[in-house]
């Protein structure tokens, strides 16, 4: 069996916001006189913003409320939009369109599964939204990576098999997702460094789409 569907994950592989993240959150940290730094920020990648906002608080010595955190979030989240603005296709990371046009000059199905609900904002910024079949993200999941959720999603929306699938990820959390779906898992940049990826390369410029789309043996 061949892969017959791949999967992007967002931030990371298509284009990069994690400077926005990061100068967001550590606006929200220094508001609250928490310690917050790139370390800390490298946490947070692949995770949700609850969660993200979780990690960052169990640097205070101060106890949130429910109602506290979502209004921090709410505070990052527009301090994080607001930077997102600056995006363009300029900011669409290497290798991606090449690969994009490849895959659907093959009849390859492509998807975005995204935990991030700004993930159609992104989008439409860089000019992105219509090269897609279909886009899972964090507006109709509940449960963020390391849960498969929004890759068995993308693949129910393409409507194929999670064992046809190939997930290209920058989060080790996402190439979790991807073994836990039952899915092909590409490490690139620092998911590289993942164990359980079937494919690590440094980014999507040096991909190999015929070994992309040639079936391993999937490690559980």
């Amino acid at each position: 069996m061949k892969i017959s569907a791949v999967i992007f994950d967002l931030d990371g592989v298509i284009v990069s916001t994690d400077e926005y993240h990061y100068q967001a959150w550590k606006q929200i940290s220094d508001q609250e006189n928490i310690y917050f730094d790139r370390k800390i920020n490298e946490r947070l990648r692949g995770v949700s913003r609850m969660e993200s906002l979780d990690i960052i608080l169990s640097h205070s010595d101060k106890a949130y409320s429910e109602s506290e955190k979502q209004q921090l979030a709410l505070r990052k989240n527009d301090i994080y939009c607001e930077l997102l603005n600056k995006l363009s296709p300029n900011d669409i990371l290497p290798g991606v369109i090449n690969l994009l046009i490849s895959l659907k000059a093959r009849n390859i199905n492509i998807a975005i599964g995204s935990s991030s609900k700004n993930t159609p904002f992104i989008l439409e910024q860089i000019g992105l939204t219509a090269n897609f079949d279909s886009i899972a993200d964090g507006n109709s999941i509940k449960n963020s990576k390391p849960d498969p959720e929004v890759f068995l999603l993308a693949a129910k929306m393409l409507g194929v098999k999670p064992e046809e699938c190939a997930i290209i990820e920058d989060a080790q959390a996402g190439i979790d997702a991807a073994k836990a779906a039952g899915m092909k898992a590409v490490g690139i940049g620092t998911a590289a460094n993942c164990l359980n990826a079937d494919m690590k390369l440094q980014d999507l410029a040096n991909l190999d789409i015929d070994q992309l789309l040639e079936v391993n043996e999937i490690r559980s």
